[in-house]
């Protein structure tokens, strides 16, 4: 019998043929991907590692909670747009973030520091049994002490899909851009302006005197012009 330890959430969508860009046909209803949600989630199962001669199991729990995202659901009755969409899954990801880990953001060292950390119980009960099955010889591999302060996953908290996602470079690289789009905003400036700064200042003619030193020390002396010269 399994336990449910952690939660999932995810934002299934259903394209036309084209891709994002087309509808779905009119037979894919809303109520015909809960179908198929709930059917492949009960029908899913993955191997997991066989310890003290006992195999398990990961599927999914019974607490399976399947909700059409319509535009009622947003603030202000807003449309569904593609931002609105990334707003809703980041609420609830965050917020499942924080009552799983609380504010343990950084790996142990020694178990004993969660006694000084301020966690939930149920959080503490997750680290301490994946800091106590990192001790196995049979599943050092995972490094689950290591991973402890994550619940033993070594992963990112999301993933994306191939078709319809970014990445965290694109994200990285708009908001260098906007930044960079405030400055200028800030200054006056128009994006398309390139700036050209230069200041001169009228330093002197001739050497100074350190370098007129410097050149007579490197002259040859009178009638040894051209003889070799040793290091």
């Amino acid at each position: 019998m399994g336990r449910k330890t952690t939660g999932r959430i995810a934002v299934i969508r259903l394209d036309g043929p084209g891709g994002g860009d087309t509808p779905p046909p009119a037979w894919a209803t809303a109520e015909l991907l809960t179908d198929a949600i709930r059917a492949a989630a009960t029908a899913a199962r993955v191997d997991g590692p066989v310890i003290d001669g006992q195999a398990h199991t990961f599927a999914f729990g019974r607490q399976l909670d399947v909700r059409t995202i319509r535009s009622a659901d947003f603030d202000g009755g807003q449309e569904l747009t593609e931002r609105a969409v990334a707003a809703y899954i980041a609420k609830y990801a965050t917020k499942g973030a924080e009552t799983a880990t609380g504010a343990l953001d950084r790996p142990l060292r020694f178990l004993a520091e969660l006694a000084q950390i301020d966690i939930s119980d149920h959080a503490r009960r997750l680290i301490r049994t994946a800091w106590t099955l990192g001790a196995r010889k049979d599943l050092e591999h995972l490094r689950l002490r290591a991973w402890a302060h994550m619940l033993g996953f070594r992963g990112h908290f999301s993933t994306k899909s191939r078709r319809y996602s970014t990445t965290l470079g694109a994200l990285r690289d708009a908001r260098v851009e906007w930044r960079r789009a405030q400055a200028l905003a800030a200054d006056g400036t128009d994006p398309d302006t390139t700036l050209v700064l230069a200041h001169w200042v009228y330093a002197g003619t001739g050497l100074t005197d350190a370098e007129a030193w410097l050149a007579e020390t490197l002259e040859p002396a009178p009638g040894t012009e051209g003889e070799p010269t040793h290091g």
